[in-house]
């Protein structure tokens, strides 16, 4: 008797690659799928610290004990909301940066910010889970480490073709301690990116999610205009004087 079997792309250490899945696998990668979008559905309504995986197994018809064969407790959840958020959000980084010319670094840059803002109003939740207060009790495993680098890695590397193409800003001279402070994330970063173009970076990059944060949780209430021509306007000039800072203006 002849088995079904389904592919999917997994990333693997030359990218990604095709695998197959058996039935099995395919069940399961499709409840798995079920649990996450019933989550967020709690997670809306009730916020992470409420999440409950009880709740969950009845609004899919399920027992706990089914559910907990594919999620064991509630960190675990999390983990899988986490994951899931950090994904989408990088993935929509990604393709506005490779929708702009490579050589167009600024407009690389706008784009990049454009999609996070735009992906952040569309899943306000999900971007609190991942960039607002942490959950009470609950410890991020390094499993969330290489889905919550993918935007920063979009930054980064416009950062280093800024430095390759010889256009980056004449460099400030840091201060010890401020040059050890960027020790941990200097590593495995290109010699091309000195430690000032990288403080540069983390600078821009605070601004995005600071502008983006302020305006999802409703601290430009009553500062910014609410028309969302007038806020996308804003936020465009914020992203524009915050790149000039990068030497991309």
């Amino acid at each position: 008797m002849l088995s079904f079997v389904a592919t999917a792309l997994v990333l693997g250490q030359d990218g990604l690659v095709t695998v197959a899945m058996t039935a099995r696998e395919r069940a399961r990668a499709e409840i798995t799928r079920e649990i996450i979008e019933a989550s967020r559905a709690h997670l809306a309504a009730d916020g992470a610290a409420a999440l409950s995986l009880r709740a969950v197994a009845r609004d899919l018809g399920m027992v706990s004990s089914a559910v907990y064969r594919y999620v064991p407790n509630r960190d675990a959840l999390l983990t899988l909301l986490i994951i899931d958020a950090y994904n989408g959000l990088g993935a929509a980084a990604e393709a506005a940066d490779s929708s702009v010319r490579r050589a167009d670094l600024l407009g690389r840059f706008l784009a990049v910010a454009r999609a996070v803002r735009r992906w952040a109003i569309e899943h306000p939740h999900e971007y609190a889970l991942i960039y607002g207060s942490p959950v009470p009790g609950y410890a991020a495993p390094e499993d969330t480490v290489g889905p919550a680098t993918r935007v920063p890695l979009v930054l980064v590397g416009i950062l280093v073709d800024l430095a390759t193409s010889g256009a980056a800003p004449e460099p400030r001279r840091l201060s010890r301690k401020v040059r050890s402070s960027l020790a941990p994330l200097m590593h495995g970063i290109p010699d091309a990116v000195g430690d000032d173009l990288m403080l540069r970076g983390l600078a821009a990059w605070g601004t995005m999610l600071g502008t983006i944060s302020l305006e999802l949780f409703g601290h430009l209430h009553n500062v910014i205009d609410e028309d969302p021509e007038l806020r996308d306007a804003f936020f465009d000039e914020q992203m524009s004087r915050v790149s000039g800072g990068l030497g991309l203006a």
